[in-house]
């Protein structure tokens, strides 16, 4: 494990002792499929495609204006993409920009939202062809949630773009970097009713049976996006990584990748 990320792990545990919530379930709350992706921006489009493709990564399809792509769909299995946008004259910082997650019931997961006082902005249809709502989160960090529906992009490339050699097969996990980690976790466990990870307080599970979590971190993450990935087969991944001749670094069932704006995906085997 890399030392910047014990020591987070070591100070959330001591910050957040004694702060447990029960299941969503027994809350109540409407259950989540997973994550469906995650969304950053990058510097130079071109030089993340590739260095995304050199990790075995498929793009799946892409959205473009005027022939100049705005948004690529990166997959890491049928439900769970990276997103990346390019910098634009108005967006310039790089890094991360959202995480999404999908609904089972969409409709339910919005309406609970609305019941208990949240204001999720409305179900909508959006460019790729799925339900998608949004609701800005703590410090203003946007959070998306998503439907995939039959007609999609996404739906319709089920089974296909699925890189055979891709370093990692599923997203298990997504860091969120909080000035106020504190308010942040608050939100997460009290308004958005996420169960705690009962072996360490600053790591929620998703409502549901996924297993998938997101992390509260410190900010010296700064906007960068960290990933965690599992891999079914690690000593694969290392030994393609060599062959590409990216670099790595290796922990205990872990190894350490960074992107060419600093973004960090994590593969690990559980």
């Amino acid at each position: 494990m890399p030392t910047r990320l014990f020591r987070t792990l070591a100070m959330g545990l001591v910050i957040g002792v004694g702060m447990a919530a029960p299941s969503a379930e027994a809350q109540g709350a409407p259950v989540f499929n997973g994550i469906a992706h995650v969304a950053i921006r990058v510097s130079d489009l071109t030089a993340s495609r590739d260095f995304y493709k050199k990790l075995g990564f498929d793009e799946a399809f892409a959205l473009s204006r005027d022939g100049v792509v705005y948004e690529s769909f990166f997959k890491i299995n049928d439900r769970q993409f990276v997103e990346m946008y390019p910098v634009t004259a108005r967006d310039t910082q790089i890094g991360f920009l959202h995480l999404c997650f999908e609904g089972a019931d969409l409709n339910a997961i919005h309406d609970d939202y609305v019941r208990r006082g949240l204001t999720p902005n409305k179900v909508r249809t959006a460019g790729a062809g799925n339900l998608l709502f949004t609701m800005e989160g703590p410090e203003k960090q946007n959070i998306e949630y998503t439907h995939y529906m039959p007609a999609s992009m996404h739906s319709k490339d089920v089974g296909k773009d699925l890189g055979r050699d891709r370093i990692g097969d599923k997203m298990v996990a997504v860091s969120l970097a909080m000035q106020d980690r504190e308010a942040a976790r608050i939100f997460y466990a009290k308004q958005l009713r996420f169960p705690v990870d009962r072996r360490n307080p600053i790591v929620f599970d998703l409502p549901g049976s996924s297993g998938e979590q997101v992390e509260i971190v410190s900010s010296d993450l700064e906007h960068k996006a960290r990933v965690t990935l599992h891999a079914s087969d690690l000593r694969r991944a290392e030994k393609h990584l060599r062959e590409e001749k990216i670099p790595f670094t290796a922990g205990k069932n872990m190894l350490t990748v960074t992107d060419p704006d600093g973004n960090l995906l994590l593969v690990r085997a559980r």
